[in-house]
């Protein structure tokens, strides 16, 4: 009854129309809600004109101030680096008395903006949705943030409004929002952003160098979840890497242990890798029991690779791979003492994902003492493992000066290399993160 009184009597904006923006729009307004919006007002009439076209239910306005001045709750889904210039702008606007929250990856920013700005008689209840664009919202975590507000009903007033994503509300404060999303986040960015910058320098499509390669459950992981990335927009990553101090540390960490396991590698320092990787299986996965996240063979589908050979010959001349992108993630999570699965309540699926074929590699019966063989002994990945290890330190090195023009360049560069195959490795990669994410949550249960 209280919902249907809210969707009767309140307004609800969202400034900023980019993926997430629309995303929300189109969820709440399908939902029954009114909603109002607005991107760049340079944007105004093309997105009338998409509105037209797509049947939006959602009313576009030129600018945040028509946003801010009629509504109740507002939400500011732009990118990090814009939210205090933005919030500057059209804070003052804010009707007396209403909600303000946003989307962006790195809270701390966004709070400080908003305390900043807003008139003291606005409250402030924030949010965000731990997944892309591209994933259903169903079952995945929704962190909300309430910062400032005056009375119980403003945050039930939230959690209705919400409710219609059928997410997995997690209730937070900003700071452990913060480190959370660094630690589920910051590294599995990396290694994937270093995976597609190495591949892009070696000028190489993985899914086209045969059976002897990039074959195998684990590669296709690699291959289309670095592919997801790069089609997405570089924003999307950069906020949380750039704006959020916790993660500075763990991408270059990240980096460090690449560059530190890789020298064990040409070493050839069998004895003190094989330690090292024992120390960090047993701090990661030391109290793991029942079931793997991951299976190997329910992702041997998912290749981008035409090539018709048989499972079977493929199998016996697939090479040795050193692996040396999942070893750097146990072996940075046990440098900085995290444990992966204390936050899997706010893991996102690409996080899930990442954790699972580390797992799966540390875990499987022999697979681990495979790899380091491979490592020591097989030269055939140290051309890739060097590129990997460059570019591990190339990002690190873009976060740490926090800029960026850099990052958006670097990105994009890649992006251009990959652009061919995007379309057809995302619903690749749609269906394979919809299979495991099914298949890790009946593992858990189980």
């Amino acid at each position: 009854m209280m919902e249907e009184q809210w969707q009767a009597n309140k307004v609800i904006g969202i400034i900023g129309l980019g993926d997430m923006g629309l995303l929300y729009a189109t969820k709440f307004s399908s939902a029954g809600w009114k909603v109002v919006a607005c991107d760049r007002e340079e944007l105004f009439d093309s997105l009338s004109e998409r509105k037209r076209q797509n049947a939006w239910k959602f009313d576009i306005v030129k600018n945040g101030h028509y946003v801010s001045r009629i509504s109740d709750y507002i939400i500011y889904s732009v990118e990090a680096e814009n939210i205090d210039k933005l919030v500057k702008l059209y804070g003052p606007s804010t009707k007396v008395g209403a909600i303000v929250g946003g989307q962006t990856s790195c809270k701390t920013p966004e709070i400080k903006a908003f305390e900043k700005y807003l008139p003291e008689d606005v409250e402030i209840i924030t949010l965000h949705s731990l997944h892309g664009p591209k994933v259903n919202t169903e079952g995945q975590p929704l962190v909300l943030i309430n910062h400032r507000s005056k009375t119980d009903e403003s945050m039930k007033f939230i959690e209705s409004l919400v409710s219609c994503l059928k997410s997995k509300q997690v209730y937070l404060t900003y700071e452990e929002h913060d480190r959370i999303t660094a630690d589920t986040q910051a590294v599995t960015h990396a290694a994937f952003l270093s995976m597609g910058r190495a591949w892009a320098k070696l000028k190489v499509y993985p899914w086209t160098l045969g059976v002897n390669k990039w074959y195998g459950g684990l590669e296709n992981v690699k291959v289309n979840i670095s592919l997801r990335i790069y089609s997405n927009k570089w924003h999307v990553y950069a906020g949380l890497a750039l704006t959020n101090p916790m993660a500075h540390k763990q991408i270059l960490q990240y980096a460090t242990s690449a560059t530190e396991l890789f020298t064990l590698f040409l070493d050839k320092k069998k004895d003190e890798l094989t330690e090292r990787l024992n120390k960090a299986k047993e701090f990661v996965f030391g109290n793991h029991t029942g079931l793997l996240l991951l299976d190997d063979t329910i992702f041997e589908k998912y290749s981008l690779s035409k090539d018709s050979a048989s499972s079977d010959s493929k199998e016996s001349t697939s090479l040795p791979n050193s692996h040396l992108s999942l070893l750097a993630i146990v072996d940075s999570w046990h440098q900085l003492g995290i444990n992966p699965y204390d936050h899997m309540i706010c893991s996102t699926p690409l996080f899930r994902i990442f954790l699972g074929v580390s797992e799966f590699l540390f875990l499987s019966p022999d697979l681990l003492e495979k790899t380091i063989d491979a490592a020591i002994d097989d030269h055939s990945f140290r051309r890739d493992d060097l590129e990997f290890v460059v570019a591990a330190r190339e990002w690190s090195s873009i976060v740490t000066f926090g800029n960026f023009d850099l990052y958006k360049r670097q990105f994009e560069d890649v992006q251009k290399f990959f652009e061919p195959m995007l379309p057809e490795a995302n619903q690749i990669g749609n269906e394979m993160i919809k299979t495991i994410l099914m298949h890790s949550q009946d593992s858990k249960e189980a």
